[in-house]
């Protein structure tokens, strides 16, 4: 059995997590909500416990852990609050990018003030014309002498407008993912601005924004990675983004399982416990049942990933399909079955229904995930 379980220091970090989240997120999570809090005091304390670099190396100052143990600390954190767990997790991909393929310079100009989650880091790929084609990104960037010129727009940013480091995708080079460099680009840059602030059907937490680059000056030290590597650098980085969604997905539907079993026990209806009906077994059943063959797979990618499998992006977006449809089933469920009660914000679930709704969109839609399993399974 011990192949299928968690060893001794993952049992300890998931507990660490979830005592963190307990204490800090979870009491508050409906308030940020409501208020449209950005809980930068809180986020900072979780990067207290190393949350801020999870898979940054320990010889630039992470904790250097592996993908499997990064995604039991989102799923902990997003029991509280999918929405603060999943723009940690959007920081520790700009922060790992940074740190694996960043030079010596720019490692030591960003990551000391990163860890700590002092300056975040937001992930720059989707434009306003291109979600899904990614690789038809059209924010430019012309090299002038030790500086790139930066022009164009980057939509839906997780921390636009608020963060302070921005790693962006852009084009070098001639079309195609080929022609695709990242650079680092700070929020205080001339020409540098951002649009208003979206108004999302959830992830209320958390901000999100346009990006805008006109003619801004970017250093040639500020490159991560050669030119024109930015793309499969995205890429690379999406596939630890995947696992770390799934995750919060359920971390979320767990939560909301947990808020129906509870619910089904004490409320009764023609004369018995709604628990005691047939029909809410069968559903409760089927929640855990489908929440666990989720979780298991994400944790088998995650592994994957880790080590660097040549199958480990098929995984990870199997994966994300699976944990994030899965997830907002078990949580439209759980509103089902707490009726009436469900669809109020006196309790927890219609948040984590319409924060988790967008995780079968971003970190590539469910349709993507499905293109890249099929392309991988058709290369064998």
């Amino acid at each position: 059995m011990h192949q299928f379980e968690l060893t001794d220091d993952q049992l300890q970090i998931q507990e660490m997590a979830r005592q963190f989240t307990a204490a800090e997120i979870t009491p508050n999570a409906g308030e940020w909500d409501e208020k449209h809090i950005f809980p930068k005091d809180t986020i900072r304390k979780a990067a207290e416990l190393g949350f801020g670099a999870i898979y940054v190396s320990e010889e630039s100052g992470g904790i250097g852990l592996g993908r499997l143990e990064a995604a039991l600390i989102m799923e902990a954190m997003a029991y509280g609050c999918p929405s603060t767990s999943a723009f940690i997790s959007i920081h520790n991909m700009a922060a790992w990018m940074i740190d694996r393929f960043g030079s010596d310079s720019v490692k030591q100009k960003y990551l000391p003030s990163m860890i700590p989650m002092e300056r975040m880091g937001s992930y720059c790929l989707t434009e306003p014309s291109s979600g899904s084609d990614a690789a038809a990104l059209k924010t430019k960037a012309v090299l002038d002498g030790d500086h790139y010129v930066v022009s164009g727009s980057k939509a839906f940013i997780s921390g636009g407008g608020e963060n302070d480091i921005y790693v962006t995708m852009v084009r070098t080079g001639a079309e195609g993912p080929k022609g695709i460099t990242a650079l680092v680009i700070e929020k205080d840059m001339p020409g540098v601005s951002f649009g208003a602030q979206e108004k999302k059907l959830g992830w209320h937490s958390q901000p999100t924004a346009q990006v805008n680059f006109d003619e801004v000056r970017v250093p040639v030290a500020n490159r991560v990675g050669a030119e024109g590597e930015g793309f499969r650098i995205a890429m690379m980085g999406l596939d630890g983004g995947r696992l770390n969604i799934g995750a919060c997905s359920l971390g979320g539907a767990q939560r909301c399982l947990d808020e129906a079993i509870g619910y089904t026990k004490t409320r009764s209806q023609f004369g018995q416990q709604l628990a005691d009906f047939q029909n809410t077994q069968f559903t409760l059943a089927d929640m855990e049942t489908e929440l666990q063959a989720a979780r298991w797979l994400l944790y088998v990618a995650a592994a994957k990933v880790t080590a660097n499998a040549p199958d480990k992006t098929k995984f990870a977006a199997m994966a994300k399909r699976l944990a994030t449809d899965t997830g907002s089933s078990v949580v439209d469920r759980a509103l089902q079955l707490h009726g009436g009660y469900g669809y109020l914000q006196d309790y927890p679930i219609e948040r984590f229904w319409r924060d988790l709704r967008v995780h079968s969109i971003l970190e590539g839609t469910n349709q993507i995930m499905r293109v890249i399993t099929a392309r991988e399974m058709l290369r064998q």
